[in-house]
């Protein structure tokens, strides 16, 4: 961050400010270089932001920072025993995201250039978010969220990690509501705001798509005056947003693209035997690269093409933006990660996409699973390992159903459904996923398709290594909400194979 004395950080958040009953001198005098949520990352300089959670109170947290280096915290109500200089508001979490836009205030005062990239949708925000790290890092320092840091607590945690030297800041925003992405852009107002896509995801919490189109297009308006907008021209509920963008728009997508004036297209996508993208990059301006991405899945050509429409933008090169684009290997954790696995004897392939589902996510996942080494001689044995989805509104069941048929249609050659014993609810949608998927074998001539309902992630384990010992090239598909598990699993047996 910005470096700020302690009152500085106190009027940026409009607190009250305690000094501790000793060492006023001292402290009034100190620094504040971090700004952390977690009582565990204080170091030297650091403001601790005391956050009453669902879990664990921050308050408890207050005595004793001083030895570990901090120099403040910002608390909702005095802690008796503090040994730092307390500062005093009515809501922590709130008061976060002032220091952050103060930040970033800061920031953009300074006679440098630096630009904030905003990125919003149903699907696909952290790997873009990830991509665009990778290719933004190459022009300037970029400062990016870990993972997908990006709703009222994480994206000021991010945007306080921008310094003096800070060239980009990309700020992924993520809203459960309407009215929640307003706020982030209060925070961090984007110079270039980038929509994904509208699908689906929190269908639940949001009620129609028309309303989840709203709360996206909140990142539109909430640009800087002359901020560029970066559109997916294959979303129709996206494209109408063109109305509503304060200046330029550039285009991304594979099929709409080329109908307007400034756009970035993929044409002849085709996958390898690892599920990865090759295709041909193309602009207005007539200029056209080869790409083959290194991270697989065909619904990454669309994450490319938004992440490389706004690296171009800056001014990198398309050979550049290619090059770098071939070169990825690792995104966020849990986001179409291979590896492989042993267990007891037993070794298969796994694509890791645990970190949460929804019906576009899912469907993108098992393509990509269909193209894992197909056209080979000898395909491997293909199994999906799917989750419930939550917050799917009055359609979840049949939105289960639909996915579990999709997954045997797709040529398949198992099926695990995971839900779980201990939420009724989780292991309904489950149920509904797997008679989904029999349903569609009782349909096709491929009656012997296993289709399998786990009840917890443990019990698929088993299910996935009875079929390991049986089929000696087989690839796993992980994918599901956070709450069925699959994560876990995931977490599991990577520490397993660090630890053989």
């Amino acid at each position: 961050m910005m470096p700020m004395s302690v009152p500085e950080v106190a009027q940026a958040v409009a607190g009250q400010l305690v000094w501790p009953s000793d060492g006023h001198e001292e402290t009034d005098k100190a620094v504040a270089l971090h700004v952390v949520s977690d009582s565990r990352q204080v170091q030297d300089g650091t403001v601790f932001v005391a956050i009453d959670g669902e879990h664990v109170d921050g308050h408890d947290y207050v005595p004793g920072l001083a030895a570990k280096g901090a120099v403040a915290a910002i608390v909702e109500h005095e802690v008796p025993g503090a040994d730092v200089a307390q500062i005093i508001v009515r809501n922590s979490v709130e008061a976060l995201g002032s220091l952050a836009k103060h930040n970033l205030e800061r920031r953009r005062a300074l006679d440098a250039p630096f630009s904030i990239v905003g990125i919003t949708g149903s699907v696909g925000k952290t790997t873009t978010k990830d991509l665009l790290h990778t290719l933004l890092e190459t022009m300037g320092p970029t400062v990016a969220p870990v993972g997908s840091f990006n709703n009222e607590i994480g994206l000021p945690l991010t945007a306080l990690h921008v310094g003096e030297d800070t060239r980009f800041l990309v700020a992924e925003m993520g809203a459960n509501h309407v009215g929640e992405i307003a706020r982030l852009t209060k925070i961090a107002p984007p110079d270039v705001a980038v929509v994904l896509k509208v699908g689906n995801a929190h269908l639940g919490e949001f009620g129609s798509v028309e309303r989840i189109a709203e709360a996206k297009s909140e990142i539109v308006r909430g640009e800087m005056p002359q901020g560029v907008t970066v559109l997916n021209a294959d979303d129709p509920h996206i494209a109408a947003m063109d109305a509503i963008a304060p200046s330029f728009v550039k285009w991304f997508g594979m099929e709409r693209a080329e109908e307007h004036e400034d756009w970035m297209s993929a044409d002849d996508v085709t996958l390898d035997g690892l599920g990865r993208a090759s295709f041909i990059l193309r602009t207005s301006e007539g200029t056209e690269n080869h790409v083959t991405l290194g991270i697989p899945g065909r619904h990454n050509v669309m994450n490319a093409l938004a992440a490389a429409s706004v690296a171009n933008y800056f001014g990198m090169p398309l050979r550049a933006i290619a090059h770098e684009l071939d070169a990825v290997r690792r995104i966020s954790p849990h986001r179409m990660a291979v590896s492989e696995v042993t267990r007891d004897g037993a070794t298969f392939t796994l694509i890791d996409d645990s970190f949460n589902a929804n019906p576009d996510s899912m469907r993108a996942g098992i393509d990509g699973l269909r193209a894992w080494h197909a056209g080979d001689e000898h395909e491997p044995f293909r199994v999906a390992v799917l989750g419930a989805m939550l917050e799917l509104g009055g359609d979840e069941e049949k939105l289960h159903e639909t996915i579990g048929e999709y997954a045997v249609n797709a040529d398949l050659d198992a099926v695990i459904s995971v839900g779980s014993a201990q939420d009724s609810h989780l292991d309904m949608l489950a149920s509904k996923l797997a008679h989904g998927a029999m349903e569609a074998v009782n349909a096709s001539n491929r009656p012997d398709v296993p289709v399998h309902w786990a009840h917890s992630a443990d019990e698929a384990d088993e299910l996935i290594h009875q079929l390991a010992t049986q089929h000696n090239r087989m690839v796993v598909l992980l994918k599901g909400s956070h709450a069925s598990g699959l994560s876990a699993l995931a977490q599991r047996w990577e520490s397993e194979q660090r630890d053989a």
